[in-house]
């Protein structure tokens, strides 16, 4: 049997709204993308217009948050038919923000997954090492399923000194304290596996910049937007590439991506 490439994509795109007037379809295009996944639509339901919804060739599925107008909020265009669609985990104290959708195809599960910011407060904090614990419980039960499973996001985190410009002065910050970097060494000693990493150990790449201190054209950068797999995925050669496309503009991250080969 011919194998097949898909080509997967995951894009905080910083509000959708926004990036459909720096010419987010044209992104979709260029990058050929079979899926790509967004972060941080900020929209609600009544608020997608045909424009989002009609990109052509692609099907179109969005998870809101419910509690907060203008927050959180992802989204998924595929140009693969998904034999389910899934809003969350089942979990209301999480699905209410609108963060997780899953999609279910032939050969994998993909989740697509905008995880919580901890800098507001300690309380919000410690709500994203919640959000963590209930996730990686949700997907663990469908690994013991036999399921294959494909999880693309915005983690919020920069896992190790490498993925951050300056881990230093960040060390006491959201986003680099140890409690959350130790929840990435968690699941990747549970066998989940960071693509990007597995291929480039050694390559400096970042996903998002601040848009204060030309963050962007110093690169002055963090890795916090990922894709995992589980390890049968990589056991069963799928894996061809990881690419972060740093040239990418349009929101204060760029998009990163997962080649398969089937």
């Amino acid at each position: 049997m011919a194998s097949k490439t898909l080509k997967l994509y995951s894009w905080n795109v910083n509000g959708l709204r926004a990036a459909m007037k720096k010419g987010f379809p044209d992104v979709l295009r260029q990058l050929d993308a079979d899926v790509l996944a967004v972060q941080e639509t900020k929209l609600q339901a009544g608020q997608l217009t045909s424009e989002m919804t009609e990109v052509d060739g692609y099907r179109a599925y969005f998870s809101h948050c419910t509690v907060k107008k203008g927050y959180s909020g992802v989204g998924a265009y595929t140009r693969l038919e998904p034999s389910a669609v899934y809003h969350g985990m089942g979990r209301e104290r999480f699905d209410r923000e609108g963060r997780i959708l899953r999609l279910d195809f032939d050969d994998f599960i993909l989740f697509n997954v905008y995880f919580p910011n901890g800098q507001m407060s300690d309380e919000r904090l410690q709500y994203k090492l919640d959000f963590y614990e209930a996730f990686f419980d949700h997907a663990g039960q469908l690994r013991r399923q036999g399921r294959s499973l494909v999880i693309c996001g915005d983690f919020n985190t920069a896992h190790n000194e490498i993925d951050l410009k300056n881990p230093g002065p960040n060390s006491k910050r959201s986003g680099f304290l140890r409690i959350e970097r130790d929840w990435l060494d968690r699941i990747v000693a549970d066998g989940y596996v960071d693509t990007f990493r597995a291929l480039y150990p050694d390559t400096v790449r970042y996903s998002w910049w601040t848009y204060r201190f030309n963050a962007r054209r110093n690169n002055a950068g963090w890795r916090i937007d990922y894709f995992f797999v589980t390890p049968d995925i990589m056991e069963k050669g799928w894996v061809k590439d990881a690419v972060i496309e740093t040239g990418i503009m349009g929101s204060d991250h760029c998009p990163v991506g997962l080649i398969l080969e089937i």
